[in-house]
């Protein structure tokens, strides 16, 4: 890859903004599984707003990487789940996860050093 790649209108681009909004990929994360309710989905989560959810599912939805099914019936009853797209990115996060998991620990000492925040040098 060179730096022309990362222009605002290529294809890495899009992936890395796929992964700047943290509930694309917690969201992903468990719709491996199969399909789930939102209620469900907020309940597994946990620290997401329904407003929150619905959006980031509505995003993923976009984007072709979730399948939202409608189930008549009453109450009528709604699930999602990942397409055959989507699903190409379990790999990935599965990835991600493994180097926080071997290396957190690492960033986590390196903010202490710095005082506990993000801000910056």
């Amino acid at each position: 890859m060179t730096t022309d790649a990362l222009l605002a209108d290529c294809r890495a681009r899009l992936a890395f903004d796929l992964f700047s909004n943290t509930w694309n990929a917690v969201l992903i994360w468990v719709l491996r599984d199969g399909p789930e309710r939102p209620v469900e989905l907020r309940r597994r989560i946990g620290g997401i707003s329904p407003k929150v959810l619905t959006e980031t599912l509505r995003r993923l939805e976009f984007n072709g990487l979730v399948v939202r099914h409608a189930h008549g019936g009453a109450p009528p009853r709604v699930e999602y789940e990942l397409t055959p797209l989507g699903r190409t990115l379990v790999g990935p996060i599965d990835a991600l996860g493994a180097w926080a998991f071997e290396h957190g620990h690492e960033v986590m000492a390196a903010q202490e050093r710095r005082g506990g925040s993000d801000s910056g040098p």
